[in-house]
């Protein structure tokens, strides 16, 4: 945990020092709020920083939690957990600041998953599984600026789950779709 914290500190700190010549004096330099992401087998509240860097692009980065409820989706019969973990993404804005956007962005969630193996049977089996989890997405959305203050983006992103290291037992990663909003005030 210590180095993912370290990690978005560091990029924090070079985008803070990135020169935006040329950026529209209308846009913001600064957007900072939460994020909401749900998925069909958990959910993803975060903290979010975006820093444009240009007049139609932003470079974000997010500090969030992962906590997830496979059901019976994973690989085991039961497979409930989660962790903390982080994004750094890109949005590309068309028009002006207030529209349409497409981005991509990469996460790592640090997670812990419980699960069951034959649940209920005899033979039953638990366990824990520790994983490094690499989510890199592709998403869309619309921001909406209700005041020079603070802004609405509702976005769907697309992607895939992969666990890039794994101490345990095989447990569920694949194909995700995500549906989000975040909420966030200008400086």
């Amino acid at each position: 945990m210590k180095y993912i914290i370290t990690f978005l500190g560091l990029i924090a700190f070079i985008l803070f020092t990135i020169n935006v010549s040329g950026q529209d004096s209308n846009r913001p330099a600064i957007l900072f709020g939460v994020e909401f992401q749900v998925y069909p087998t958990g959910i993803l509240p975060g903290l979010r920083l975006e820093l444009p860097v240009s007049n139609h692009d932003g470079l974000h980065l997010r500090l969030g939690y992962n906590a997830f409820n496979h059901r019976d989706l994973g690989v085991q019969d039961r497979e409930v957990g989660g962790g903390f973990g982080g994004t750094l993404g890109y949005r590309h804005y068309f028009g002006d600041y207030e529209a349409f956007f497409l981005g991509a962005r990469n996460d790592l969630w640090f997670n812990t998953v419980n699960w069951t193996m034959n649940q209920g049977a005899a033979n039953e089996s638990t366990g824990t599984t520790e994983i490094i989890v690499v989510q890199p997405t592709a998403e869309a959305g619309y921001l909406f600026n209700f005041s020079d203050k603070w802004s609405l983006a509702p976005s769907i992103g697309f992607g895939f789950e992969v666990n890039a290291v794994s101490n345990g037992e095989d447990v569920g990663q694949g194909a995700i779709l995500l549906l989000g909003i975040s909420a966030m005030i200008h400086k």
